[in-house]
């Protein structure tokens, strides 16, 4: 499935809206702003399946009860596919920029191109290191590596062991996001009696790449207890080697984003845990807060975030992570995050599936 197209969400109550300065009202009660053409910028389809179909999907829910006109594209890893995009989202009259960059460079000159045009800008997910946006919408970053790290100390392949070797696989150099995520994890893998490091490297939030550092790191140090790696996505490369090696499920395997296949791996035991971010934690508060920026509304975010270039807070607002472990895999699915076909398309699955609580509603 694609996600490179522009999805346009329609507008209700399009008359009453043009109406300089007027301000319409749904039956739900959120307000519809005068200007209510948003443009979202997605970055690639490859990293996770999120920026395929489940930011997509909130993000056009929300925008249709908040009466906005969304213009929604993926940059299919293109910084100058994204470029060109938002360009033309600005040619198209948007106010508000939701942006998930796909390096800070592209990103600020992105911002810096909106500013230009009069367009508030949001980052979305990823802080742009060096940019301008007037707000950041994420998750809380370090928590979500603190989870990490304390969760993989506790995964049965290593509880109990006085010695732990393990090696770290990151996301990409130049995402805002894998920085945090590994300060948040090494604040707590540092700190353990007995555990040892033994390589760290980038993954690139990419598949092949995640395998190649893998399989690299696993010939180097045949003895590794523990992977410590960014997301679901790249653990399953790392699962993929392990398995080559009769190693799976004796190597404890962190993760991240509660996809199907890591779910999957969860119940059956090569993976101890990934961490769930429910989408509409991010969409839903981006989407009000463009929805207010529009009405001209002055908001006041709850949090601030330091950008680590330019050293400016940026106001944020940061929702909480969940850690998902075999006794509560089934929460995924059963908030819609991910489909029960998604999780359990085969028999096999089908029965992990009923044995760890995943029904078909």
């Amino acid at each position: 499935m694609r996600s490179t197209s522009r999805r346009v969400v329609a507008m209700i109550g399009v008359a009453a809206m043009l109406v300089a300065g007027l301000t319409a009202c749904g039956g739900n009660g959120k307000s519809a702003p005068t200007n209510n053409k948003v443009g979202v910028l997605l970055p690639d389809t490859a990293s996770s399946p999120r920026w395929v179909s489940a930011d997509p999907n909130e993000i056009n829910k929300q925008c249709k009860a908040y009466k906005l006109t969304c213009l929604v594209d993926n940059a299919n890893g293109s910084a100058t596919t994204q470029q060109a995009q938002a360009q033309s989202m600005i040619n198209d009259g948007i106010g508000v920029l939701l942006l998930v960059n796909l390096d800070p460079g592209s990103g600020a000159a992105i911002q810096s191109l909106a500013r230009q045009h009069n367009v508030v800008t949001v980052d979305y997910d990823r802080l742009t290191s060096g940019g301008s946006a007037s707000y950041y919408v994420s998750y809380d970053n370090v928590q979500v590596g603190v989870d990490q790290g304390t969760a993989l100390t506790q995964c049965p392949q290593v509880t109990g062991k006085a010695s732990v070797n393990y090696v770290e696989i990151d996301g990409a150099a130049t995402d805002n996001n894998a920085a945090q995520f590994a300060q948040g994890y090494n604040s707590v893998l540092s700190k353990q009696s007995g555990w040892s490091k033994l390589a760290d490297q980038s993954g690139n939030w990419d598949a092949a790449t995640a395998q190649t550092v893998f399989t690299t790191m696993l010939g180097q140090h045949p003895d590794v207890n523990a992977v410590m790696v960014a997301n679901d996505t790249m653990a399953q490369s790392v699962l993929n080697v392990l398995e080559s090696q009769n190693l799976a499920g004796k190597v404890a395997v962190s993760g991240q984003d509660a996809t199907a296949g890591g779910l999957d791996n969860i119940m059956a035991g090569t993976q101890c845990f990934t961490v769930y971010k429910p989408v509409a934690g991010e969409a839903d508060a981006a989407v009000k807060l463009a929805s207010q920026i529009l009405a001209g509304q002055k908001v006041t975010a709850p949090a601030t975030t330091k950008d680590p270039t330019n050293g400016r807070e940026v106001p944020s607002f940061l929702a909480t992570p969940t850690v998902i472990t075999k006794a509560n895999v089934a929460t995924p699915v059963n908030d819609g995050y991910v489909t029960y076909a998604a999780v359990c398309p085969t028999a096999a699955t089908q029965q992990l599936c009923a044995a760890n609580g995943i029904t078909n509603k």
